[in-house]
């Protein structure tokens, strides 16, 4: 048996023994994880595109270098979603990676309400802002613009009023 004198000779032995192990098992292993290179993903029209969804609403959402013009199944963005509360939502993306009236965007959304459409053009934008330009990608991601908002409405079971209420109990 040696002794290892500094840091770097132990890790090397580790590493040795693991590709030791590895190779006796048969199962090939990469010892470091090379990253993912990301790569612009356009159409013939210079767009990127992204799916968002949030509980019942499914958004297609197309962007492109612009003036920073949102249009909403036809329509503006201030006449669809009339609250204030719902266009901050969408522009997150934007104020977040500092692009604001950098791009147009064009979408189609369906189902569910206007808040539940909001948060599925929100996640549809940031997921072709990385289309577009895919080194946005960590920054949308730690703030967690990327992942689909899983909550949905609970369904209603038998036997109760609505998901869980229950029937009033009376005493006599």
């Amino acid at each position: 048996m040696t002794t290892k004198t500094s840091l770097s000779d132990l890790k090397s032995a580790v590493a040795e023994k693991a590709a030791e192990t590895t190779a006796i098992a048969g199962v090939a292993t990469v010892s470091q994880t090379a990253p993912v290179e990301r790569v612009q993903k356009l159409d013939s029209k210079g767009r990127a595109y992204g799916t968002g969804r949030r509980k019942d609403a499914v958004a297609r959402v197309w962007v492109s270098r612009g003036s920073g013009k949102i249009i909403v199944n036809g329509r503006d963005v201030v006449q669809y979603f009339a609250r204030g509360t719902q266009r901050l939502v969408i522009n997150q993306a934007f104020e977040l990676t500092n692009r604001v009236g950098q791009f147009d965007v064009m979408c189609v959304v369906s189902g569910g309400g206007l808040s539940g459409q909001a948060g599925a053009v929100r996640h549809g934008l940031s997921r072709a802002l990385v289309n577009f330009e895919p080194g946005l990608h960590l920054t949308l991601k730690k703030a967690g613009l990327l992942t689909r908002d899983s909550r949905v409405v609970e369904r209603k079971k038998y036997g109760k009023h609505k998901a869980r209420r229950s029937t009033q109990w009376v005493k006599r």
